[in-house]
């Protein structure tokens, strides 16, 4: 079915700018998620119930700033840039608060808990300032749903490509006998400096299409407008308990091929794994959106994960191949369900502008972002806990008994459960791409205001 669109669709050029940006992201977001737990309790020495409040407590934050960034988004407007790339010149803020978070003095114990706090809380409101917008802007670049998967796609590529740096190059490197803070050290300032130059690399290739203004809406007028758009409000449900299922496993990953399998040297092999089969799946998404739609997808990913996450788990610690099956599986069903997101947020501004004439691309985003972050903070303190829980000894070249089986609850049961119940959510999902499309065209045939 045709659709119609505002203005042409994205050159390459600005597809490719969109992907940079994520780019940038993950070298704020997947460090912190990747590692940060491991440097607050191996480096820093935070203890991990401790460090797992932090995590929590400041994605919690995070999720609060995330609102308050939509709403700034949506008040502003420069003549040239638009609504919200004039956000991402200020990319290089919040990368440096992260080489920071990565440099905790020698205080006392109570001090260092001090400092990881206001480290992290100053993160999460620049990051917010800037990853809110930067999501948000794909909605203003195009209506057409492939159009839409493809910058879904480019920006899972560009993540994946920070992942991969880390997974390939950095994580074999974290061992006990390691001098970690010389690691975090280079990379992070490494990121600080990349990072700035993508973010203005996707600032000044991208354009925003879709041109609508957006009335400079109260919380409680903001509530209103959201309050009706369904589909905003399940998706962020299900991409909350999606979120908790991701962060979780990522966290704990470090430590299951470090302590439970014992096979460090496993993890570049794991990285490029996850890069072959994310490429693929981006590269298929346009077209598997236009055969299935992008809620099937997301369900059939979830599924997908699950199924891995129960392997990781089960699997026998002399059995490494059934423990990397299940690894596979699950970042299989994560990349598929992390590439429909993007593009189903996209679709639920047009709902919510069908349905009360308003549109609010970035509080639709903020929400969604909002509620991520949430799970991001559950999933990162969940992965501490377990390890807690267990009597994880940080450095120990062998860990006790309880602690290996509190490392495979984070990176197997606990995701496995989480994302299968996000998955039963996503079946109240009923903007399906056909009712998006006519919708859209309702909304192109109303005279303007």
């Amino acid at each position: 079915m045709n659709q119609p669109t505002a203005g042409p669709e994205p050159r390459p050029i600005a597809i490719a700018g969109y992907g940079a940006g994520d780019m940038a992201n993950s070298m704020a977001f997947t460090t912190i998620g990747m590692f940060l737990l491991v440097y607050y309790t191996d480096v820093a020495g935070i203890p991990a119930a401790a460090a797992g409040t932090v995590l929590l407590l400041a994605g919690l934050f995070n999720a609060v700033t995330d609102i308050f960034a939509g709403r700034a988004a949506d008040r502003n407007y420069h003549r040239r840039l638009g609504k919200f790339r004039p956000f991402l010149l200020f990319g290089a803020v919040p990368l440096t608060l992260c080489v920071a978070m990565f440099h905790v003095p020698g205080l006392d114990p109570a001090g260092k808990i001090i400092y990881a706090y206001v480290t992290y809380f100053a993160f999460c409101l620049a990051y917010s300032l800037v990853n809110v917008p930067y999501g948000a802007l794909v909605g203003a670049m195009t209506r057409n749903p492939r159009s839409r998967a493809r910058l879904a796609s480019a920006r899972t590529i560009g993540g994946l490509a920070t992942s991969s740096i880390l997974g390939v190059f950095v994580a074999p490197l974290l061992s006990a006998d390691a001098d970690l803070q010389a690691i975090f050290t280079t990379l992070t300032v490494g990121f600080a400096v990349a990072g700035t130059g993508l973010y203005l690399f996707c600032a000044l290739s991208t354009r925003e299409q879709v041109h609508q203004a957006s009335p400079r809406l109260s919380l409680r007028q903001a509530g209103a407008a959201l309050k009706g758009n369904t589909p905003l409000l399940v998706l962020c449900i299900s991409s909350l308990l999606f979120m908790t299922s991701n962060v979780v496993t990522n966290t704990a990953k470090l430590f299951y091929l470090r302590d439970v399998l014992q096979r460090l040297d496993l993890f570049p092999i794991v990285a490029l794994a996850q890069v072959l089969i994310t490429l693929a799946l981006a590269a298929t998404a346009p077209r598997l959106v236009h055969r299935f739609g992008k809620r099937s997808i997301y369900i059939a990913g979830g599924l997908t994960s699950a199924v891995g996450g129960v392997l990781v788990f089960a699997a026998p610690t002399e059995l490494v191949w059934v423990a990397l099956l299940g690894i596979f599986l699950a970042l299989a069903g994560a990349a598929s369900v992390s590439i429909m997101v993007w593009a189903l947020i996209a679709d639920t501004v047009e709902y919510g502008e069908w349905k009360t004439g308003v549109r609010s691309d970035g509080i639709n985003y903020s929400l969604l972002s909002s509620t991520r972050k949430m799970g991001m903070a559950f999933g990162g303190a969940l992965a501490a806990f377990a390890l807690a829980w267990g009597g994880y000894q940080s450095g120990a070249v062998q860990q006790p008994e309880a602690a290996m089986f509190g490392i495979r609850v984070a990176a197997g049961l606990a995701p496995a459960i989480t994302i299968l119940v996000a998955v039963a959510v996503m079946f109240w999902y009923r903007l399906t791409d056909r009712t998006h499309a006519e919708l859209v065209a309702t909304i192109g045939s109303r005279p303007a205001a």
